[in-house]
């Protein structure tokens, strides 16, 4: 069964094309990631997939409804956490998620019920009646997830959930999604610009530059494509490197970024000396090498040519999508 479903979808900006052409299907139940530098036309594609933009072509299904022809249907099966923060401080947690409720149309009979089902999924009971001005960063995602969850959606985007938080409030909203996937049967769609969560929670990861699909399978299928180990080697010389490896048969692939190199190689431990020595007969001067296996960043700069650093995470790539907005049409 599939949970989405997009055929050639399209979306341009006057001359500028966004989204290009872009068929997937994403299986019910799973977590699937989606990577890509900014201006990729990731966020593009969620806001078509949550009806908040209209495809220029191309079609879309979302749990079964046309993104163009059923548009209050699609927002009935899906839930969003923004990347920015859409809570009211002043107010409690229970009268944030109440307020949600409403806009839902969730009836006065069952939503008390239902608000305490989704604190108590989050781990937040004990906080129900505190205001959120007085929670954690932490447990604001985790309130912020609660809401997400309030309306039983069959979907739920998940657009950068941890960015800022610290490693071990990291690690506990990772348990939460896995704990989801699991317990709700509900399938995530996840943004992120941190390669260890994509890699811990997706069971696919399509990559997305420059308005295409460049890559998609599962993190293990996606780093074993590149082959052999990686040799990471710093240098200010990159392209004297580059010139040098690409005369060498046996090295299976080439990647440069600033002022590091990378070169896949099989057996890397025995062929280090051979590489070590071809650098110095031609006087290359390097910071250092490192000798390791593939990971989603390999694989990211290989198909992108660039790399997804943390301090450039901001709200640039955010869906930018806010309850007022999201609210109309109901």
């Amino acid at each position: 069964m599939l949970s989405i479903e997009t055929n050639n979808l399209t979306k341009k900006f006057q001359n500028l094309v966004a989204v290009d052409n872009i068929s997937l299907k994403v299986n019910h139940g799973e977590i699937f990631g989606l990577l890509g530098p900014n201006g990729a036309g990731k966020t593009t594609l969620i806001s078509m997939l949550v009806t908040m933009k209209k495809p220029t072509s191309g079609s879309a299904k979302v749990n079964g409804f046309e993104i163009k022809n059923n548009p209050n249907e699609v927002r009935s099966n899906i839930g969003i956490v923004f990347q920015d923060p859409s809570l009211d401080e002043e107010l409690t947690g229970y009268e944030n998620l109440e307020m949600h409720a409403a806009m839902y149309g969730i009836s006065k009979n069952i939503r008390k019920q239902r608000i305490e089902e989704v604190m108590k999924i989050v781990e937040l009971s004990d906080r129900i009646n505190d205001t959120v001005k007085t929670y954690s960063g932490g447990m604001r995602r985790r309130l912020e997830i609660a809401r997400g969850l309030l309306h039983y959606p069959k979907i739920l985007f998940l657009d950068e959930p941890t960015i800022g938080l610290d490693p071990q409030t990291r690690n506990h909203i990772w348990e939460y999604i896995k704990k989801l996937k699991k317990e709700q049967a509900i399938t995530i769609i996840l943004t992120t610009h941190y390669m260890d969560e994509a890699d811990l929670l997706c069971d696919r990861i399509a990559i997305i530059d420059h308005g295409k699909i460049i890559a998609l399978d599962s993190s293990n299928n996606l780093k074993n494509s590149l082959g052999g180990d990686v040799v990471t080697i710093e240098s200010n010389e990159c392209k004297k490197l580059n010139a040098l490896f690409k005369k060498a048969e046996w090295i299976k692939g080439i990647d440069c970024n600033e002022n590091k190199i990378n070169i896949r190689v099989s057996m890397a431990d025995k062929k280090i000396q051979k590489i070590i020595e071809m650098i110095s007969k031609n006087k290359i001067k390097i910071d250092s090498v490192n000798i390791h296996k593939p990971t989603l960043d390999d694989v990211f700069l290989h198909y992108t040519g660039k790399t997804i650093r943390e301090e450039n995470n901001s709200s640039k790539e955010s869906m930018k999508i806010r309850r007022k907005a999201w609210g109309r049409g109901r």
